[in-house]
């Protein structure tokens, strides 16, 4: 009877030689190969065309937004202009409506001015203050229109007065009751004036010494035979 002698195991047969060789053979053919290179053939052309696709039609997407962002730029730089412009012109308007409403007020002094002139009480100080105003007004625009003998205009006269006058041959301003101020082309107040017209039914002046020779003529036969 045969005793096993305890804490000894058996071990499995180990291969010698060529027999170990060929199984290390076959253990590295079944492992695969790290090197990509060692791989099959590469990814086929489709992959790269579909790739150069997706870039292209990522470059037109930026190419489309970079165009509107262009645009709202431009877009935004009128606006800015229209917006400069449009603030430039509405304080020169301010200005001019200021300029007009302290001159409308000093309106009043003037013709007060213009009477003191006209009866001879402008004189010594009153005189040079009152000159000192008169170009302070023109300096700041202020112009006076209305003559006498001009042609009567609805638009810069005011009629206060009318008449008929045989020596006119249009309505005509005859006297400058009160003068009129403009700035620049807007009229703050028109002139006053009296006007004459024509007589009715009078004949033109111009006309009247042309028609008595004819007449002479015609009735004496025609001019006399030498």
């Amino acid at each position: 009877m045969t005793e096993e002698t305890p804490g000894f195991e058996e071990k499995p047969d180990v291969p010698s030689g060529a027999a170990a060789d060929d199984a290390a053979a076959d253990a590295a053919g079944a492992t695969p190969s790290a090197n990509p290179a060692e791989e099959g053939p590469a990814a086929p052309a489709g992959d790269a065309t579909a790739t150069v696709a997706g870039l292209t039609a990522q470059l037109d997407q930026a190419r489309t937004a970079l165009g509107e962002r262009t645009a709202d730029l431009q877009r935004l730089q009128a606006e800015y202009q229209n917006y400069r412009r449009r603030v430039e012109r509405d304080r020169v308007t301010v200005k001019e409506i200021a300029v007009a409403n302290l001159l409308t007020e000093l309106l009043p002094v003037l013709d007060d001015i213009g009477r003191a002139r006209e009866h001879g009480e402008l004189v010594g100080g009153f005189k040079s203050v009152a000159e000192s105003l008169e170009t302070v007004a023109a300096k700041m625009g202020l112009q006076q229109f209305g003559k006498e003998g001009e042609p009567f205009d609805p638009t810069i006269h005011e009629a206060l007065m009318h008449s008929y006058a045989p020596d006119v041959n249009e309505t005509t301003c005859v006297a400058i009751l009160q003068p009129g101020y403009r700035i620049g082309e807007r009229t703050i107040r028109p002139a006053r004036v009296a006007v004459a017209e024509p007589q009715p039914g009078a004949a033109p002046a111009a006309q009247a010494p042309k028609e008595e020779p004819q007449a002479a003529d015609e009735e004496s036969g025609g001019p006399e035979e030498g």
